[in-house]
């Protein structure tokens, strides 16, 4: 994922004189932001492709295959991203760089909609309250595009991981992509979000190399190290030890498949930062891995330990200990996550050997605005969360045109 020395200019316009028959009076305009990869520096201009609805994608693909247009926005791990319907909406929106699954384990987590919920608020009060199934069935194809959201929205869950293991994402992927229309060219790329121990993450980087199609499907590998919410299992990229583990049993499996497959870019998703040591340990599990198997971190995951309380000053939703403490998310995460992305750039580039990391930001991004601000602190690409839920898959539209 090194950064692009490639540059685009000048704006494209097909007419119908330009495509094949048949033809249409229909017409249709897509504006699409691009740049060579989701990760790298985006080239800040448009393409306007005009073309009659009934046309021959074949001659899209052709156009596709001339000018990436990724554009370094895409979705982070959510409940908004667990079904195929979530994943195949997230796949065919235009204003997509590139989608990431719901966090998976290999065998599924065991989710309980009567303890794993969430809610949404603003300041301290919850406007919304959802349970876990919800979550799922509302996938944001479904949701209404139209309303908007004046206010900036915070959510708060005590959810675990996805209900479906790793091994049915991959099948949801591979239909995606075989059967997405040509226009795509399986070019999107696509992060899988596992979590588990060292070596049943180990295990998932085994499947997944092993699972694409080819080469020039994009597959990546987000791990997942730092939900709040699983009682017993603290965050283990808290632990220098821990993760360093983890990266340990990372490069025997890219050792071990080196032969078989073409490697996988890695990353790891972090839990929000609050003071120097930590910092200092994540940097120093990274330079001790020797070579360091990381190519992204994704910063930052939801703030664990807090509570929303109803009026009747009762917890908003329910949670494993009855307590109603779950991770926070969304507006009110943003100034955190803002900071964690700055120092974690700042001391990636003081070591020559994790310039090359990649930081893709999250928390609190919901308009232009707040893509903007993540860009401007390091994130080579954004992901959206909340808003995804709040609003439905139009948010993306939404930030784009805020660029």
């Amino acid at each position: 994922m090194q950064r692009s020395s490639l540059s685009y200019s000048s704006t494209l316009t097909l007419s119908s004189r330009s495509l094949p028959a048949p033809v249409s009076t229909n017409i249709k305009v897509i504006k699409l932001y691009y740049n060579r990869s989701f990760l790298s520096t985006p080239v800040y201009k448009n393409i306007s492709l005009t073309f009659p609805l009934t046309s021959c994608f074949a001659e899209l693909e052709a156009i596709a295959e001339m000018i990436p247009f990724n554009l370094p926005l895409l979705n982070s791990a959510n409940p908004w991203a667990t079904t195929q319907e979530d994943l195949q909406a997230l796949y065919d929106c235009p204003y997509t760089g590139a989608v990431t699954t719901r966090t998976c384990t290999l065998n599924g987590f065991q989710h309980d909609d009567s303890i794993h919920q969430h809610c949404y608020f603003a300041e301290n009060h919850a406007v919304t309250q959802h349970s876990n199934s919800k979550a799922i069935k509302d996938s944001p194809k479904a949701q209404d595009q139209s309303k908007t959201i004046v206010t900036p929205i915070s959510s708060l869950n005590t959810l675990g991981y996805s209900p479906l293991p790793l091994r049915d994402y991959i099948h949801i992927i591979t239909r995606i992509i075989a059967t997405g229309d040509n226009f795509h060219g399986g070019r999107k790329p696509i992060i899988f979000s596992v979590t588990g121990s060292a070596s049943e993450v180990s295990e998932c980087y085994r499947q997944l190399s092993s699972s694409r199609p080819s080469p020039k499907h994009g597959y990546l590998m987000e791990i997942n190290l730092s939900c709040p919410n699983i009682r017993g299992k603290p965050p283990p990229a808290y632990s220098k030890d821990q993760l360093s583990e983890y990266l340990r049993t990372l490069n025997e499996a890219m050792k071990s498949t080196e032969n078989q497959a073409e490697p996988l870019e890695i990353g790891i998703k972090t839990p929000p930062y609050t003071h120097q040591a930590q910092f200092t340990d994540l940097i120093s599990a990274l330079l001790s891995s020797t070579p360091c198997p990381i190519s992204f971190i994704t910063a930052t995951n939801t703030l664990g330990s807090c509570l929303i309380l109803s009026p009747d000053e009762t917890p908003t939703i329910n949670s494993a200990d009855g307590s109603g403490i779950g991770g926070m998310a969304g507006a009110a995460l943003h100034p955190l996550a803002l900071g964690n992305v700055r120092k974690i750039r700042q001391m990636l580039d003081v070591h020559e050997e994790l310039r090359h990391v990649k930081i893709i930001g999250v928390g609190g991004v919901s308009d232009g605005a707040g893509y903007r601000r993540m860009r401007s602190v390091g994130a080579d690409a954004v992901a959206v969360g909340t808003a995804l839920g709040s609003e439905g898959i139009g948010i993306f539209e939404k930030i784009a045109d805020g660029m």
